[in-house]
């Protein structure tokens, strides 16, 4: 990491799509992720650039992250914000049941064979903010009451990246939850980053 970090400009600018150049170094897995710093194709930066080539030809591993139900690789896992139990999502019911905050409501995601179990934080528009509470983390509270909310379309997505790259706003990722009982590959769009913390919406369970 201190080698590629040398390497770098140094300036801190944003303009890769990362706060810092630290984090494009953490990044960086081909000779093509150079090209996201503007500074390293300029004339002054060529010896760096050359060097950075060589030096990710011997020692920049791949983090390979991959879905066990599928067997697809993905970008990153995502885990809860800070402080949260589960990664935030927004869910619809598709025949219009309407939740309010604080119920435990029983569902299950369009495209998922598994029944999900969570607890209303939010609800309002026909969308209904959510924390997962089984089924694996449902066992102990049989005594809980569900409303059935049938069959349910994902939305959204809000948590931190756990391991893998940071991605841009604006492009399509493929992520795993990291409590998704199935550790299925999940697809969106970014429409919010901030450090680690990051919204994914559009999601879709087939990943193209």
């Amino acid at each position: 990491m201190d080698d590629l970090l040398e390497l770098l400009p140094g300036y801190n600018c944003g303009k890769c799509g990362y706060q810092q150049c630290r984090d494009l170094a953490e990044n960086i897995r081909t000779a093509d992720d150079i090209g996201r710093c503007p500074f390293m194709g300029k004339q002054q930066f060529a010896k760096n650039r050359k060097k950075l080539k060589e030096l990710l030809k011997t020692t920049v591993k791949r983090l390979d992250i991959v879905g066990v139900i599928d067997g697809l690789e993905a970008d990153f896992t995502l885990a809860p914000l800070d402080g949260e139990p589960t990664c935030r999502e927004d869910i619809h019911p598709i025949d219009g049941t309407e939740f309010k905050a604080g119920d435990f409501v029983r569902y299950r995601p369009l495209g998922c064979p598994i029944t999900h179990f969570a607890k209303v934080i939010a609800s309002g528009r026909g969308m209904t903010t959510i924390h997962m509470v089984g089924p694996q983390q449902r066992l102990g509270n049989e005594d809980i009451e569900f409303i059935d909310g049938g069959i349910c379309l994902i939305f959204a997505f809000d948590g931190k990246i756990e391991q893998g790259r940071i991605p841009k706003v604006g492009e399509t990722v493929k992520f795993i939850p990291t409590l998704c009982m199935m550790q299925k590959v999940h697809s969106g769009i970014v429409v919010g980053i901030e450090d680690r913390n990051i919204r994914i919406e559009a999601i879709d369970l087939k990943v193209w």
